[in-house]
């Protein structure tokens, strides 16, 4: 088999950070062509992952773009978009288009007369009501959990095969670090996240606290530091810049209490699996939580509110804690030490491992081809 692999113009492959579906996509790769599917990546040019061929508009990610107003980044999607048409137009090679590009992807894709189409839901699907209402029937979808397929339009659920969860690498690898004292906040800075909850409550428990992520693209407090200091810079006013300077900041004092802005690679594992427990008191209804399995993979007790794909993920009592309310939510932290770590690690091997994430995509692009119109004729 030889697919098409969409991933976009925002970010390499994998990302040198922060990117949540690069690092989907980054885990994804390798496991595919182990089982000797052949790949083609439609990333940007900085992109590294060992691929069959890699095709490009953008030397590099356009990330920082996307906080730019829409007149002004609407043709950078649409742009790599007609790339990927154009690839599809001059070959017929390719057996499946595997799609990761929010909107823009499956909305070109439906127009051409090409290989079946599987398209990955990595968002909300509250946004883009008109579109998902009637979403083109010849495209097949996949959520990244149930409970996202769950609140989807009607129209978005009859062209959905099913739902896959979200891999990490590391479950499986058996890092191993000494346990702290600190609890953490893994992710992007954002009102969604809930960041203020976990300062408050730790605030109160007198407990360490360590969140680490991005804020709007922002990666260091100095960064965010000279944002805050010029109200003419475009970032000031930015919903999530607010959010960390009016409502989490406060409960942040530079010892017990800290933002350490965005890290990767070995120091961001290490951090994470030195910590307590990993807390995840979301405000949304998330839809496929990688953090809440990179927990479980490194052995470190999930807690969050009961939202989203959370039940799906965490067995309460045995590999992690659901709380309804913020109140909860302190209580259990408190009884992290009750979680086994190697249940954690024992549970993410089983089920958010690469290997089991790629066995459930080949299985979803056979399906995908099988109904799709080509396969028909």
């Amino acid at each position: 088999m030889k697919i098409l692999l969409n991933s976009g113009p925002w970010l390499p492959v994998p990302p040198p950070g922060y990117g949540g579906i690069e690092n989907v996509v980054a885990t994804l790769i390798p496991e595919l062509r182990s089982r000797g599917v052949r790949v083609v990546l439609a990333s940007v040019g900085t992109s590294t992952i060992e691929v069959d061929e890699l095709i490009s508009v953008y030397d590099d990610g356009q990330f920082p773009h996307l906080q730019k107003p829409y007149n002004q980044v609407m043709g950078i999607a649409h742009a790599h978009q007609a790339r990927v048409a154009e690839e599809l137009r001059r070959r017929d090679d390719i057996d499946l288009v595997h799609d990761h590009l929010e909107v823009v992807g499956p909305g070109v894709l439906a127009a051409l007369d090409g290989p079946p189409v599987l398209h990955t839901l990595h968002w909300d699907l509250r946004k883009h009501a008109a579109f998902y209402d009637s979403f083109p029937n010849k495209i097949a979808v996949n959520g990244v959990s149930h409970s996202q397929l769950a609140r989807a339009p009607e129209a978005l659920r009859r062209s959905a095969l099913g739902a896959v969860h979200l891999a990490t690498p590391l479950a499986g690898t058996g890092l191993r670090v000494e346990r702290g004292e600190h609890l953490i906040v893994m992710g992007r800075v954002c009102g969604l996240k809930g960041q203020h909850i976990a300062a408050r409550i730790c605030q109160k428990l007198g407990l360490p606290l360590t969140l680490a992520g991005p804020v709007s693209g922002l990666s260091t407090p100095a960064e965010l530091e000279s944002v805050a200091e010029d109200p003419s810079h475009p970032l000031f006013g930015h919903p999530d810049v607010r959010y960390q300077l009016d409502h989490v900041s406060p409960y942040l004092d530079g010892e017990r209490a800290t933002w350490i802005g965005s890290v990767g690679g070995e120091e961001r594992d290490r951090l994470y699996a030195s910590a307590r427990a990993a807390l995840f008191p979301i405000q949304w209804d998330e839809p496929g939580g990688t953090a809440v399995v990179e927990a479980l993979a490194l052995g470190v007790p999930p807690i969050g509110l009961r939202r989203g794909c959370l039940p799906e993920i965490i067995d309460h009592g045995r590999t992690g804690f659901l709380a309804d309310t913020e109140e909860e939510l302190a209580e259990w932290i408190l009884r992290a030490d009750e979680i086994d770590p190697d249940e954690c690690r024992r549970e993410a091997a089983r089920r958010f491992s690469p290997a089991v994430m790629a066995e459930q995509y080949l299985e979803l692009y056979e399906r995908a081809i099988r109904r799709s119109p080509v396969a028909a004729r």
